[in-house]
């Protein structure tokens, strides 16, 4: 092959005027140039322009990948027309691959391969070549580009990228029907020869499924699979490349198929008769039983209801499906009685409730069954024989009187007695009593109707082989009446006669009240008292239907003679024993207009004279207010003046102690007040002490001094003075006046008791306390001193 490529570069050589041109050692690379004309002058010929084709023609180079060879895989030649061979042509390259992939031989140009290549990590390179020259460096031609293609091998077997797969088809399906389609890819290039064709297989899963060798799709090979026999089926399915020729990679994955249940099966007992063992002491809508009838289906498909047909014992009975378990629950609809009756047979039905069309033929989808219940005797409590007892008894009957009893049985078997007893809830209770053997009930209070019309309370009846079995009965006891209050007039009447009434003329309708419970056509009757009977102002009329009218029995009626007029009006009832009250009314003589309007009713208006209007008198009685308000004001002003009076007088200086709220300025304030006037005279005094200091009052048996002379009580006033000034918690008083002498020139002389000839211990001060309260702690204070006297010691 060698040779052949030399003389075929030799050849073209010679007769194309030495292009250049690739060299391959594979047969199957072909030649397939790419012309380009360039105009060059050619040595030698004529000078004139002639065609030539360009200087580098380039093929696409072929590289086998996953070569194994010890020596680097030859690809091809470059060689240019203007390489003469001596070595003064150099052959680069560059791009995909130059240097790490493919290397050049320089000289020669050959391109090999130097590591093995996968085409399904890079089909093909994209490189470059080019021709130096050696000695100027320049480049010969310009530089070209040219591709090498990576050839595939079947070297990448199929994969399923989505397996393993999970897929599902009805049961009972028909042949062919539609599964689950599966792909295999091939990584192998699929546009040359078959190593990515793909062709699909069953390994295992036969004969209930098949598939398409081409498309990969799984459809059902058998009729009729039917779930209830198998439900899990597991098809391995291989994809093989080469189209399944022999020496073809192949690759395979899992498809898990299931059956999808269809209601293809009705329900089915698995028995023909049920026998349930009920207790007679079940409650009323308790579960007493259950049964179950089988469907191989699943989910909505297996769903069953229950009825019970009509027949013996079905009213009694009731059955509702339990969704859980899908059961049929049997419950109580009415109590049981073993007494009564002993057993009870029925029949149940059970059918699917979503049924399958396709499935019709089968037959009908539900089952019937026998149900027999055996009612068990139990010890049970007493049964009373009503269901509540009323009774009657009329208020105030004797203790201990029957009014009524109550009866409760023991219906089992070995019948037992029967105590009885008052359920006590509260002390309303304790008015009855109870026979524990007879069950008869009698008062054990006096009854009063008026407080308690009805009374309600529960009675127990338990057996004496077993207290614990109770039943309980409610007893309602009405309390009749007794005609034991008289009845009254209903409502107070506020009754009045115009003043020009005539005779005959009703002037109120009255009607009665009883307290007692009036029975269906109680009447009462009104009349006057036998007293009122001869007095010829008025009289009732009873108009037989409980209600009466008060008439006039005169022409005209005077105010100023008699104002108000007493009537007493006897009523009696019509119940036995007859009971009766006297009622006084009251009826107020009014003026009234020549229509009967009432103008008015007032005491005060008999004294005003006829004609007198209502504005009239409200004017009058205004002036009469204001006249009042006048003379109040002027007494309270002339009280005021002369108080005024009698407190700014400076000949009344007796006891008077000057109390103001300024602030003082000490001991040197003098302008406060006059106080020359309490001085006396003929005192001088030496020192000037402080006079803003409250003195402690002194309790003592006072020495009183010889009138002729005051010199004691001057230096005893000094001395307290003098203590007080330098008392630090003594209260700093603004201003005390104080004073110790009668003033000169009192035409009634002294009447201070400092110079009195008489002693403390000859006056009485007892007259004090009839003073009144003013005077209170001063009677208390000379009745001190006068207790303390010690000659009245004894």
């Amino acid at each position: 092959m060698l040779t052949r490529n030399c003389l075929s570069l030799l050849l073209w050589v010679l007769f194309d005027g030495g292009l250049l041109t690739p060299l391959h050692p594979q047969p199957q690379q072909t030649l397939e140039a790419e012309p380009r004309e360039n105009v060059v002058p050619v040595p030698g010929r004529r000078s004139s322009a002639q065609r030539v084709k360009r200087g580098w023609v380039w093929n696409q180079f072929f590289v086998l990948e996953e070569y194994m060879g010890s020596e680097p895989q030859y690809v091809g030649k470059l060689h240019s027309d203007l390489d003469k061979g001596v070595g003064t042509v150099k052959y680069t390259l560059s791009g995909d691959g130059a240097g790490t992939v493919f290397t050049i031989d320089e000289t020669t140009g050959d391109i090999h391969a130097i590591r093995s290549l996968d085409r399904e990590e890079k089909p093909f390179y994209t490189l470059r070549a080019q021709a130096v020259d050696v000695d100027t460096k320049k480049p010969l031609e310009p530089e070209s580009e040219f591709i090498i293609k990576v050839q595939d091998i079947n070297d990448n077997e199929p994969k399923f990228l989505d397996g393993p797969y999970i897929a599902s088809v009805p049961e009972m399906s028909p042949v062919g029907a539609y599964v689950l389609q599966v792909k295999a890819t091939d990584a192998d290039d699929p546009t040359y020869g078959n190593s990515a064709r793909v062709v699909y297989s069953i390994l295992q899963g036969q004969p209930y499924f098949s598939i398409d060798p081409k498309t990969g799709v799984i459809r059902t090979a058998l009729p009729n699979m039917d779930r209830e026999v198998k439900e899990q089926y597991q098809v391995l399915i291989q994809a093989k490349d080469m189209g399944g020729q022999l020496g073809g990679l192949a690759g395979t994955t899992t498809v898990n198929i299931t059956l999808t249940d269809v209601n293809d099966n009705p329900p089915r007992f698995p028995k023909s008769i049920f026998h349930l063992k009920v207790p007679e002491s079940s409650h009323v809508g308790s579960a007493i039983g259950r049964i179950r009838a089988v469907d191989p289906d699943f989910g909505k498909n297996a769903e069953i209801e229950y009825n019970i047909v009509p027949g013996d014992g079905g009213n009694l009975f009731d059955i509702t499906t339990d969704e859980n378990t899908q059961e049929g629950v049997i419950k109580l609809k009415k109590p049981l009685d073993f007494e009564t009756k002993k057993a009870y047979t029925f029949k149940v039905e059970a059918s699917n409730l979503h049924l399958d069309h396709r499935f019709h033929s089968v037959g009908p989808f539900k089952d019937t069954a026998t149900v027999k219940i055996n009612v068990l005797d139990m010890d049970e409590p007493p049964v009373f024989s009503k269901p509540l007892y009323t009774m009657e008894v009329y208020e105030d009957t004797p203790v201990g009187t029957i009014i009524g009893a109550v009866t409760a049985q023991d219906l089992d078997a070995g019948s037992s007695s029967v105590r009885y007893f008052i359920d006590w809830k509260n002390d309303v209770d304790s008015y009855f009593t109870i026979d524990a053997n007879e069950g008869t009930i009698a008062t054990n209070e006096l009854l009063d109707r008026e407080s308690t019309a009805q009374y309600n309370f529960s009675i127990i009846a338990s057996k004496v082989s077993n207290p614990l079995l109770t039943s309980k009965v409610n007893v309602i006891i009405n309390v009749l009446d007794v005609n034991e209050f008289p009845p009254e007039i209903s409502v107070p009447y506020e009754t009045s006669v115009c003043e020009n009434a005539k005779s005959g003329q009703v002037i109120q309708t009255v009607t009665a009240a009883d307290k007692d419970l009036s029975p269906a056509g109680q009447r009462f009757s009104f009349r006057l008292s036998p007293e009122a009977s001869n007095k010829p102002n008025f009289t009732v009329h009873d108009y037989r239907n409980n209600t009466a009218g008060i008439e006039t029995r005169r022409n005209g009626y005077s105010r100023r003679q008699q104002e108000l007029y007493f009537l007493p009006v006897v009523i009696e009832d019509s119940s036995y024993p007859v009971q009766s009250s006297t009622n006084t009314m009251t009826i107020r003589v009014c003026r009234c207009d020549s229509d009967g309007t009432i103008l008015s009713c007032n005491v005060e208006a008999i004294f005003l004279p006829v004609g007198l209007s209502t504005g009239a008198l409200i004017a009058i009685l205004l002036c009469i207010v204001i006249l009042l308000v006048i003379v109040v004001l002027y007494v309270a002003l002339r009280r005021q003046k002369k108080k005024d009076t009698l407190m700014t007088s400076k000949e009344d200086i007796r006891d008077n102690v000057i109390h103001y709220d300024d602030e003082g300025g000490g001991e040197e304030d003098t302008q406060a007040f006059d106080i020359g006037a309490l001085r006396n005279p003929k005192v001088i005094e030496d020192n000037k002490m402080r006079r803003d200091i409250k003195p402690d009052t002194l309790r003592f048996p006072r020495q009183r001094p010889p009138v002729e002379d005051n010199t004691d009580i001057r230096d005893f006033i000094n001395q307290r003075l003098q203590e007080n000034d330098v008392d630090p918690a003594a209260p700093p008083y603004d201003s005390l006046a104080t004073y110790a002498y009668e003033g000169n020139g009192s035409v009634a002389e002294s009447l201070s008791s400092i110079e009195s000839l008489t002693t403390e211990a000859d006056q009485d001060y007892d007259y004090l306390s009839d003073w009144g309260p003013r005077f209170k702690i001063l009677a208390d204070m000379f009745g001190e001193e006068e207790s303390y006297n010690p000659d009245k010691v004894t």
